[in-house]
């Protein structure tokens, strides 16, 4: 006799207000406000199991079924706070309300051909097994050839450069493997979401420095008296996601001193470097007396318009690299064997390639700053990232949220509430963010429509 198990495909479903509540009843969830346990059911399924004759195939035994009963939610305690991410929401609502994405940051328009043939080559050649822990050997070097090429700096591709999958692991391995528990991170907000996340699952006691409209200029002095004996880095990310500031060589100095006053390290994300409008894109590791105490993070997605790959990196002397390669062992070992031998490729790019990036994105971006003022919003510079942030208020809604939820149902646009990427909500309740990562028609459409419908 041998046992049969079936299990029903019962339906996973979860009902829009698990998704994103939004206005009055969800503002409070992008707040990050605490998981209320059994909030949502979970889904149940049932087993059925029969007895089956080996012999005659005749059912011999008496089936039984047991239905799970609905569970709460669970989730550890450093990570309840946190939500669904805000991209994962927006872009869901686009789907459903047949609205033109303009909140999440990836390209609608694909990456250079001679970047995907070499992927291509690469599985036809049959580099399709693990890669090296710490990177392809030619990545690598590739890497550090752009590097010295961009800052100057001569780095070990051996020693001193972990690839890994995607800016956002590279971000967590380097969290989880310098930061201890109990150690004090300080965040320039509005921030990328994981970093408080990854913060979190590490431990760190997170202060946030907020940069504020206008010029999103950092506060020096408010930093100075921020950095405390416990302090045991500062992240920083230039050009900033989501307001499009490029810190200054000014404001670099000033962070820089202060660290090495204070035996701080920096986390620097630089994914945008590449597209850099307005002033060129200095890497804080370049400065005096910092290489020795920064972790330089990048990726190729944004640069190549690839972000499926999840190619990235990080850069640091070697008494940092190996606490950023003992969390990278353990948390995805190795990253995409043929796309890093792409990577590669593209990375050797000529400068062409990066000239004509740089022209394409800057007609883009005029025609959403241009097409935003037009209708009546208040846009703030940007001189980096493909991200413009405006000031949502001359339109009467009450935060970004309630904003954001009318822009996607009643003209069709989306765009990302900032208030999600704060300590403390209220500083963006006035704000939202747009990208002007699409190609051409979309945006002019995205325009025309919140012309056409959006009203003061």
């Amino acid at each position: 006799m041998q046992i049969q198990c079936t299990w029903p495909a019962n339906e996973m479903r979860f009902g829009s207000s698990s998704l994103i509540n939004l206005s009055k009843h969800l503002y409070a969830d992008f707040r990050f406000v605490k998981t209320k346990t059994g909030a949502t059911p979970r889904p149940s399924f049932s087993a059925t199991m029969s007895t089956v004759s080996t012999q005659n195939d005749v059912v011999s035994g008496q089936s039984e079924s047991i239905q799970k009963t609905q569970q709460p939610l669970q989730v550890a305690k450093r990570l309840e706070k946190f939500k669904t991410t805000i991209f994962t929401q927006m872009s869901s609502l686009a789907i459903k309300y047949g609205a033109i994405n303009l909140g999440q940051g990836f390209p609608n328009f694909d990456g250079p051909e001679f970047v995907k043939e070499a992927a291509i080559q690469a599985i036809i050649d049959g580099k399709n097994q693990y890669a090296r822990g710490y990177g392809v050997p030619d990545l690598n070097s590739a890497i550090a050839e752009r590097f010295k090429k961009d800052t100057g700096l001569v780095v070990d591709p051996e020693k001193e450069i972990t690839v890994t999958s995607g800016c956002t692991e590279a971000i967590a391995a380097t969290m989880l493997g310098l930061i201890n528990p109990g150690d004090e991170v300080i965040l320039f907000a509005p921030f990328y979401d994981s970093y408080e996340a990854t913060l979190s699952m590490a431990g760190a006691q997170v202060k946030g420095i907020t940069l504020r409209p206008p010029d999103f200029s950092v506060p020096v002095d408010e930093l100075k008296s921020t950095i405390s004996k416990n302090t045991r880095a500062i992240l920083l990310n230039s050009p900033h996601n989501p307001t499009g500031k490029m810190f200054t060589r000014e404001e670099l100095n000033e962070i820089a001193y202060l660290c090495i006053e204070n035996d701080v390290l920096v986390f620097t994300d630089e994914v945008y470097d590449k597209l850099a409008f307005e002033m060129d894109h200095i890497s804080l590791a370049s400065l005096p007396g910092m290489y020795e105490r920064t972790v330089t993070m990048n990726s190729l997605g944004k640069t190549f318009s690839l972000t499926g790959w999840k190619i990235g990196w990080a850069i640091a002397p070697p008494h940092l690299t190996w606490g950023v390669r003992q969390a990278h062992s353990y948390l995805t070992f190795a990253t995409s064997t043929p796309m890093q031998w792409a990577a590669a490729t593209a990375l050797r790019a000529p400068d062409s390639y990066y000239v004509e990036l740089k022209r394409d994105y800057q007609a883009k971006k005029a025609i959403l700053v241009e097409g935003l003022k037009a209708v009546g919003f208040k846009v703030y510079p940007s001189s980096g990232t493909y991200f413009v942030v405006v000031d949502h208020t001359p339109f009467g809604l009450e935060n970004d949220v309630a904003f954001c939820e009318y822009l996607i149902k009643e003209v069709g646009v989306v765009a990302i509430p900032t208030s999600v990427f704060y300590l403390n909500p209220e500083d963006g309740k006035n704000l939202v963010r747009f990208t002007f990562c699409k190609d051409e028609g979309t945006l002019r459409a995205a325009v025309d429509r919140m012309k056409e419908k959006l009203r003061k």
